[in-house]
């Protein structure tokens, strides 16, 4: 790591690490949402808003916090990079859940099921690595299994679909269900900029 003769402000690392926290409780409400009915799914949608706003709020302050910085642990536009990315990922599955109640979704194909699952891994990985910001060690594996999830991710998405595509299903709920799946892939991609991110910044500063 470069030797720095003026101090930095470190409180981005704290702000990162809750931003990323957030990212998890969202996820962890997109697996609520599988198994639930109808009421339950609205119940759900008021949390994950309401996670959406605590991310929008965390974003915010980095922001803040950038713009009354004078000294910044890493370039501006990677932290800025880094806050647009995390705020990202909280808004794509915010808008999945919304779109599956607003829609009255009865039931979601299975690949949605490894959709989620894969987003869920990269969330548990994402709020693992930004603490390691501080120092950045042992971040390699981080990105490197986030780009590899988000392969994962391509294919099922894929799959998805052909299979929303091989007739089963009426034409409205073909739209209804490819923009949900489409989002959740959104948010796929959302994690790889990070991890694409987090290795630009690692890279700089090695």
């Amino acid at each position: 790591m470069r030797f720095r003769l003026t101090p930095r402000e470190t409180s981005f690392y704290d702000m990162f690490a809750a931003s990323a926290d957030n990212i998890v409780t969202g996820s962890k409400l997109l697996m609520e949402l599988l198994g639930a009915d109808a009421s339950a799914r609205a119940e759900i949608a008021e949390r994950m808003r309401a996670a959406e706003h605590a991310g929008d709020d965390a974003t915010h302050a980095i922001f803040h916090q950038l713009n009354s910085s004078f000294i910044t642990p890493f370039d501006r536009e990677d932290i800025y990079n880094l806050a647009s990315s995390l705020d990202d990922i909280m808004d794509f599955m915010e808008e999945a859940v919304d779109l599956v109640v607003l829609y009255n979704v009865e039931e979601l194909p299975k690949g949605v099921e490894q959709q989620i699952e894969v987003l869920a891994r990269a969330a548990e990985l994402t709020a693992e690595a930004m603490p390691n910001l501080r120092t950045m060690d042992n971040l390699t594996e981080y990105w490197i299994e986030v780009n590899r999830l988000e392969n994962q991710a391509d294919q099922i998405h894929r799959k998805l679909l052909a299979h929303l595509f091989n007739g089963k299903y009426e034409a409205i709920e073909v739209l209804k269900l490819k923009q949900i799946v489409d989002v959740l892939e959104e948010a796929a991609d959302a994690f790889e900029h990070v991890a694409n991110t987090v290795e630009t910044i690692a890279v700089k500063e090695s």
